[in-house]
């Protein structure tokens, strides 16, 4: 992204961009990735079908809207909020892919809602498969493990990696992938929601239930590096500096960035690049999670 770099008087600086919002299948993001790998257990359990949870305008149940229809499943999805008068966005498109969705009033009623709607297909003699919010959990971060793998065979390894980070897969991956490899890559989640205290104790257990999955496992000491300062008044609410950033990507590289992940996440780079947080010299990748369907809400 040299334009951007030049703005922002960072053109001592290779920038990068790794571009999972240009993942084609679904209107792509890191769902995607995870969910090949617990879509795929899914299958191997005979699953007929996937259940997931998040906000009306998710691009998690999206993706698994998505990944049902592609291997013939049904989806059910638990959304908290009300119902759109006019489904646009993310809502238009699970609507489009067949999805069932089953409206709460808040989160925390979400994974009781999912858990008693498993129930109730299994005693009708469904098999459901029921898959965390945001697919983070040590299965579904092996996506971002091969990811990892992914950007080294395309670049030599960065020195900073940056991407949103809000429910801890995403992170989490990167982080494995990034010490399974032997990488000294620091890896910087902006956060999108949660505070970072919270969120590293997620992302950290996360990366322990990689090593369980992997052979063999990884025993080296790892950090995680999350930011909240960019999260403003909470999930979904855009900042002055994340609106500034979702301007300056579009205006400079004609790269779209989501309201609610990528756009913090980029702003907490922008706020880095003007302060010379990084070294002369220095590879800094951005990864874009996707999301930008989000736009059109």
């Amino acid at each position: 992204m040299p334009r951007l770099a030049a703005r922002l008087g960072a053109s001592s600086l290779r920038l990068l961009i790794k571009r999972d919002d240009a993942i084609a299948f679904g209107f792509g993001g890191n769902k995607v990735r995870k969910l090949a790998f617990v879509a795929a257990a899914a299958q191997a359990e005979g699953a007929d079908t996937l259940i997931t949870a998040g906000g009306v305008q998710s691009n998690h149940a999206r993706a698994t809207a998505a990944t049902a229809a592609k291997l013939g499943m049904r989806a059910i999805l638990v959304a908290n909020g009300q119902p759109p008068a006019r489904p646009a966005a993310n809502a238009l498109l699970d609507a489009l892919l067949g999805a069932e969705v089953v409206y709460v009033s808040n989160r925390d009623e979400r994974t009781p809602k999912m858990n008693e709607i498993a129930d109730r297909l299994r005693a009708e003699g469904r098999r459901p498969y029921v898959i965390p919010i945001g697919a983070s959990t040590p299965l579904g971060a092996l996506g971002y493990v091969h990811a990892v793998a992914e950007l080294v065979d395309q670049i030599k390894a960065p020195d900073v990696i940056v991407h949103s980070t809000s429910s801890g897969g995403t992170q989490a991956g990167i982080v494995a992938g990034c010490r399974l490899l032997g990488l000294q890559t620091r890896v910087i989640g902006g956060s999108a929601d949660e505070r970072a205290q919270v969120l590293q104790a997620d992302v950290e257990a996360i990366v322990r239930g990689i090593d369980e999955l992997v052979r063999p496992p990884a025993r080296t000491s790892f950090t995680v590096e999350i930011d909240d300062r960019f999260v403003g008044e909470g999930y979904g609410v855009p900042t002055a500096a994340s609106r500034e950033a979702i301007d300056l990507t579009a205006r400079t590289e004609a790269i779209f960035l989501d309201p609610t992940y990528t756009a913090k996440a980029m702003a907490g780079l922008i706020a880095y690049l003007r302060d010379h947080t990084f070294d002369d010299g220095q590879t800094v990748v951005f990864w874009h999670t996707g999301g930008q369907v989000g736009l059109f809400a």
